[in-house]
């Protein structure tokens, strides 16, 4: 309460009331400082940020194997993939001894030494004048050997090794290489590398029913980009660029492809993100179709006067966008794959899904203040763990009266009211996304989260904190495109060590396929 502006017309006993009253305000405030300043210490008092562990609910919806009743398996022989060299190691034995045959004992060991090879090729003159030289082993790409290639490439992108702890390792081997010299190993004469990586997204993006999407922070000629990831559980692909907007995303859904087209998907994307009537029957109307590169698209919007509107939104953007996903869909890629993201905007496009780990993590972290909000907090989660164990189980076992219930029940989750006014804001928030959150149910064989992206794109991470940026666009592709080779081998069962061995024809090694064609024919 605010006191009266003349105090000199009080009486005493309403003087005597005032100041009761404001006794009473000054006691409350008083107490509520003392708590401030008791958090505040206790906040001055953490090392670091507050400790917040993940939320479990991935492993707590496991379902648990049974206990007790079963034999406990054996780890089992452990197989050599390599051919095993024997040797006769004899013994002393006195006169008269019996042999008793042999007792075997295997080892693995490395060898690692350096080798010169001066090859001497014949030259020889022809008749005519020609000089022919003896062609180089197959291989011979350089005054470095294929063999020393694959192992730079290898400990650098799968080992994550430093270019000055390589040197020093290639040095400490006995190998004369200077920084210069392997930095060059590493990203010059890889086109046949980029090319299998580019296709490598164009297989998995013409063929995969799903997708899963992330990105992170990457530093590029000293400048903050992006990194974005795109794969499933059979390849991975990166891709460094200044930007994390959509149509940057939609640029790389192009999976190296140049073009722009309008077509009936690229105006019901313009429709779908509002873009005015008239410019998409403008659009729609006009004979050129097919734009080859930015400039020719470019110069079309100028033609129309397109460039020339200053409304919301951006008409140029939305347009583009459109094309861009125009020639997407062009070139048959993403027919009918579901697109699995974190509900980061720039990855809403086409048939979305959303990530339920990312979902239940916004109600894990909301801040509560009383024992009302935590236990109301606490309630949701626990609800949501129990729903995404029986989604779980409709993966497994999807049938239609489990779909209705379960979309009954999402309901029932999500529109309830807990008093708690910021979980019920997030909640009604969660059920805005109803559609995608329940994708699943229409498209059983998508995952319920986005942990494979977050695997897959956390070498990028460790390479970011060990390495920090890179300093050329050669450099740059070639992490992301080595990176993703890495990955998608592991994903396909393939060594990574064998596959750089084939196409850098190291002598004696096996055959690998060409990847992407592994990826469009599955077993």
């Amino acid at each position: 309460m605010s006191p009266p502006t003349d105090l000199d017309s009080l009486s005493a006993a309403d003087l005597k009331a005032l100041v009761i009253s404001l006794l009473g305000e000054v006691t409350a405030l008083q107490q509520v400082v003392a708590e401030q300043r008791a958090e505040i210490a206790r906040l001055k008092g953490l090392k670091g940020p507050p400790s917040i562990k993940p939320s479990g609910m991935e492993q707590a919806s496991e379902r648990k194997a049974r206990s007790g009743g079963g034999k406990r398996r054996g780890r089992g022989a452990k197989r050599t993939p390599v051919a095993v060299e024997d040797q006769i190691l004899t013994a002393a034995v006195p006169a008269g001894s019996r042999f008793k045959g042999y007792e075997d004992y295997f080892i693995q060991d490395l060898v690692l030494q350096p080798v010169a090879i001066r090859f001497r090729r014949e030259r020889w003159v022809t008749p005519q004048g020609r000089t022919v030289v003896a062609p180089l082993p197959a291989g011979i790409d350089g005054h470095f050997g294929p063999a020393l290639r694959r192992f730079v490439l290898a400990q650098y992108h799968q080992g994550q090794v430093t270019v000055p702890r390589l040197v020093a390792l290639l040095g400490a081997i006995g190998i004369a290489v200077s920084k210069r010299q392997v930095v060059r190993l590493l990203i010059d004469r890889q086109d046949h590398f980029r090319a299998e990586a580019q296709d490598v997204l164009r297989a998995g993006l013409a063929t995969a029913p799903w997708v899963t999407v992330d990105d992170t922070g990457a530093r590029h000629k000293a400048k903050n980009g992006f990194c974005t990831q795109i794969g499933n559980d059979r390849f991975a692909w990166f891709a460094t660029t200044g930007s994390k907007s959509r149509l940057n995303f939609l640029e790389l859904l192009r999976a190296g492809h140049s073009d722009y087209v309008i077509s009936a998907e690229a105006l019901a994307y313009m429709k779908s993100r509002a873009l005015a009537g008239p410019v998409i029957r403008q659009l729609a109307a006009d004979e050129t179709k097919y734009f080859a590169d930015k400039s020719a698209w470019q110069a079309h919007l100028d033609r129309l006067a397109i460039t020339a509107l200053k409304v919301t939104p951006d008409p140029v953007l939305i347009a583009t966008e459109g094309a861009l996903w125009g020639s997407v869909k062009a070139h048959g890629l993403l027919t009918d794959t579901v697109i699995v993201s974190d509900d980061a905007g720039q990855f809403q496009v086409g048939r979305h899904g959303l990530c339920w780990i990312h979902a239940e993590r916004l109600v894990h972290k909301l801040d509560t203040f009383t024992e009302q909000h935590r236990a109301a907090q606490q309630r949701l989660r626990s609800l949501i763990w129990w729903f995404y164990s029986d989604l779980k189980a409709y993966r497994r076992d999807p049938t239609p009266a489990r779909k209705a219930a379960l979309r009954a029940r999402f309901d029932r989750i999500f529109k309830r009211k807990t008093g708690f006014a910021t979980l019920d804001r997030l909640l009604a928030r969660l059920h805005a996304n109803k559609a995608e959150l329940l994708m699943v149910l229409d498209r059983p064989e998508i995952p319920l989260h986005t942990n494979g992206s977050e695997n897959d794109i956390r070498s990028q991470v460790t390479r970011r904190k060990i390495s920090g940026g890179t300093r050329s666009d050669d450099g740059r592709d070639c992490r992301d495109t080595f990176l993703g080779l890495a990955k998608t081998c592991a994903k396909l069962g393939i060594s990574f060590w064998d596959y750089l061995g084939d196409r850098l024809a190291v002598a004696g090694n096996a055959t690998v396929p060409y990847l992407p064609q592994i990826i469009a024919n599955p077993a």
